[in-house]
């Protein structure tokens, strides 16, 4: 996945930055992955089980109203089902059963204050997840999820050692697939690949649910992808596809594949099924760049109307977005609309890929001075990201600076010629301009 995309998972997988007690923990706290980690066929997908765990939890509830562990669980959930749906309606679902929780047990509700955590940092309130997940850990401080809320909400606030020291803590408490895959992306954001490799088969050797199983194949695929090797990320994927044959991600990574191949026509049809299935904004971006690079622009803006109605949805769920939009209007060539909205996601937060997506507004903008000062903020973990370096050698070229242009536009392709079916097609075109200037 590029960098701008991974700025949009946000919670799901984001962790702070790496320590030598992290190698340590990763190494030491499971056993070495066997080759081959056996995938289990399951009868049924992780929605349709969420589906009737949530049902199970609504008669239980129906019986005896006054449950407060119950309305936490059933809160949870609804966080979850939003995640797997893509429907930000579950949201106020999902407070309303955890502050229905709370009422019931005003104190020393472990439960619910995590649950509020976890709904804060879907909803990308960050700063209200941190508070949420401070108070849980002073009710539950040996508790993983708890540190799971931590890492992800300090890491997109930019808060760099507490979410270490979260992920640290979550480590200590419970090795396994979510702490794992945490530590990987740690990894892999001060561009220590092998080390996140090591942290992700770690993860998938403690993995035996199948839908376990399809997010670490998932990961370990966006790995090889993000660093050029599209071989390895197909046969992650579809061994994924074996565990879980209609898991979203996957099919996203396949997409994603067939389109770097070259196989336009199947990555067209690829992101046309997932995004009628599932319509994820950020599928929604990629199927929507793939089609202005395949010149159907008439049909990618369709893709960005659709965006635009989800972000709607959500802003009446509560959620809210800015990075996402600046992205997308950045995508449109608006860039005002860009720059506004990356301004109004740097004043809550100042993570590097807020960074980004500000250097890259300001650059569009005919910025490249003050866009450079935050290109420079974005690549200060040393992340090995195509698409910052991209941004980056850009605001570079628009600055004269074509030396320094050249070299990390090379950068740029050499990490993952893939990263973007458009800006790789422009970086290759730069490139042969300033070389030819040159």
């Amino acid at each position: 996945m590029s960098g701008r995309t991974r700025s949009r998972l946000g919670a799901a997988l984001v962790a702070g930055l790496g320590t030598g007690l992290l190698v340590l923990s990763v190494a030491a706290l499971l056993p070495p992955a066997p080759p081959n980690p056996a995938v289990v066929e399951g009868p049924a997908s992780a929605s349709s089980t969420l589906d009737r765990w949530i049902l199970t939890a609504q008669a239980k509830l129906d019986r005896r109203e006054r449950d407060p562990q119950t309305w936490a669980e059933l809160g949870t959930a609804y966080v979850e089902k939003a995640r797997i749906t893509a429907n930000p309606a579950y949201y106020p679902k999902a407070e309303g059963a955890l502050r229905t929780s709370l009422a019931q047990r005003p104190d020393g509700n472990g439960a619910a204050l995590t649950g509020m955590g976890a709904l804060a940092n879907a909803r990308h309130d960050f700063a209200a997840a941190r508070d949420w997940g401070e108070r849980a850990r002073a009710v539950l401080p040996d508790t993983a999820k708890v540190y799971g809320v931590l890492t992800d909400a300090y890491t997109q606030l930019g808060a760099t050692a507490a979410a270490t020291d979260a992920l640290q803590r979550m480590l200590d408490i419970e090795p396994g697939v979510s702490s794992f895959t945490r530590a990987a992306y740690e990894f892999e954001l001060h561009g220590r690949a092998d080390d996140a490799r090591y942290a992700l088969d770690r993860a998938l050797a403690d993995a035996v649910d199948t839908s376990d199983i399809a997010f670490c194949r998932y990961r370990l695929g966006e790995l090889a992808f993000d660093n050029g090797d599209i071989d390895t990320a197909a046969r992650h994927y579809e061994a994924g596809l074996r565990a879980v044959p209609q898991d979203a991600p996957l099919l996203q990574g396949r997409a994603k594949v067939a389109a770097a191949r070259g196989q336009t026509v199947a990555a067209l049809a690829g992101y046309r099924n997932l995004v009628s299935r599932l319509p994820n904004p950020q599928y929604l971006q990629e199927y929507a760049v793939l089609l202005t690079s395949a010149g159907e622009p008439e049909l990618a803006e369709r893709q960005y109307a659709v965006i635009e109605q989800q972000e709607r949805l959500q802003t009446a769920s509560g959620a809210s977005d800015d990075l996402a939009a600046s992205l997308v209007a950045a995508d449109r060539g608006d860039a005002e609309q860009a720059l506004q909205r990356a301004r109004a996601e740097w004043s809550r937060r100042q993570p590097v890929f807020v960074a980004d997506a500000l250097a890259w507004a300001l650059h569009l903008g005919g910025r490249d001075a003050e866009a450079l000062t935050y290109a420079d903020r974005a690549a200060r973990t040393g992340w090995r990201n195509a698409t910052f370096s991209y941004h980056r050698g850009m605001i570079l070229a628009g600055l004269g600076r074509n030396t320094e242009a050249v070299t990390t536009l090379d950068e740029a392709l050499r990490v993952n010629p893939h990263f973007s079916p458009v800006e790789a097609r422009t970086a290759r075109t730069t490139l042969a301009s300033l070389r030819g200037a040159g």
